[in-house]
């Protein structure tokens, strides 16, 4: 690896069974104090992308490494460590229901720290500050509106000052002022920590706003990638039909079925 990389992979296949293969001869260079995204159809693999990198899974060929470390050759505690370096931002938040804004994002540093609650305090309403809801540390998330509570799972992802932050879909179900702050957020922690941001997302718009590059992924495979605006300018029928949300294309809006006349006609079998 690169010093200018902080995340590669290379050439990696991963399969759950021999009949369900997720990915094919991935290769992905995350470079340090970048933003980048991973895009493509529900099921394509991009979750699966960021379960690697997390060392939740191993991969069937390949490698992936993060800061010169081979993920899934790393031993329990290796691995524990690594991980305390990462953040992550899971779809709709998944933050602790029993548990106050202000303990939410104290989990960590009260697990992996030995900071006294003096300090933690201070920390968390740094932490909160930066996401605009210092005044919020007191509710619980079921008294949050579905942004803040993205915004406080992202004070969360961001409590131990990480070297890499997770993304999985953080603008899902968003309206579109709390989804322009989540995606300018991202951006400015991102460069206010030196931190190194990867996004799994569906939101086009919102994304080519902030990233620094783009991989897009189909069937398992990268089939496009690019910065920003060379994803825009595109030609590529897949790109083309993803970035402008056309119904038809390469991804077809009808299932695979038999001809319609012959179907209405009753000649064909239900």
């Amino acid at each position: 690896m690169t010093s200018a990389n902080l995340v590669e992979i290379d050439n990696v296949n991963f399969a759950y069974d021999s009949q369900r293969t997720i990915l094919r001869g991935i290769n992905m260079t995350i470079p340090q104090g970048k933003v980048v995204a991973i895009m493509g159809g529900s099921g394509c693999g991009k979750t699966t992308l960021l379960r690697l990198i997390g060392g939740q899974i191993k991969p069937t060929s390949g490698a992936v490494r993060v800061a010169g470390q081979t993920v899934h050759e790393l031993k329990e505690d290796g691995l524990y460590a690594l991980r305390r370096k990462m953040g992550m931002l899971f779809q709709f938040g998944a933050l602790f229901t029993d548990m106050s804004v202000f303990d939410n994002v104290a989990f960590q540093m009260r697990e992996h720290t030995d900071l006294p609650e003096e300090m933690i305090r201070d920390l968390v309403l740094m932490k909160l500050h930066a996401v605009g809801l210092r005044g919020a540390h007191r509710l619980m998330p079921s008294e949050l509106s579905g942004g803040m509570a993205r915004r406080v799972a992202l004070a969360r992802a961001i409590a131990l000052d990480p070297m890499l932050i997770m993304y999985d879909e953080p603008f899902a179900g968003l309206d579109p002022i709390s989804l322009g702050v989540i995606g300018q957020l991202i951006r400015t922690l991102n460069d206010a920590l030196g931190a190194t941001s990867i996004l799994v997302t569906h939101d086009i718009m919102e994304s080519l706003k902030i990233v620094d590059y783009v991989y897009f992924v189909s069937e398992g495979v990268i089939v496009a990638e690019g910065t920003a605006d060379e994803i825009r300018a595109s030609k590529m029928p897949f790109v083309h039909q993803f970035v402008n949300g056309e119904p038809d294309g390469p991804v077809p809006f009808q299932y695979p079925a038999p001809d319609y006349a012959t179907d209405l006609q009753g000649n064909g079998r239900a």
